[in-house]
């Protein structure tokens, strides 16, 4: 049974060039709450996708200050997970939920 707090704590998978190469090693990174823990994490995951999960390292990226014509702004902090699944698990993270 898919709880509704799972949908809160993955908020999007992360299509990057570097996430793409993860993917090669059967990672999966998503963009997660900033207050989501690694076991909630790994429950959202196994439970949305039904796979099994291996280990999950999250991280922090800091917001960078930015200029857009002239104006400075500041980005938000992000919080990021990759997941790493089982042998003979996978997700695929194109065609979403």
């Amino acid at each position: 049974m898919t709880n509704l707090k799972h949908y809160d704590i993955l908020v999007a998978p992360m299509i990057t060039e570097k996430s793409t190469l993860a993917s090669e090693n059967n990672q999966v990174v998503f963009k997660v709450a900033p207050t989501a823990t690694k076991p909630e994490i790994k429950a959202a995951v196994e439970s949305l996708f039904s796979v099994k999960v291996k280990a999950v390292n999250t991280l922090v990226r800091k917001g960078k200050t930015k200029r857009f014509r002239g104006i400075k702004g500041k980005q938000s902090n992000v919080k990021k997970a990759i997941v790493t699944l089982e042998e003979g698990h996978a997700i695929d993270v194109t065609t979403g939920l």
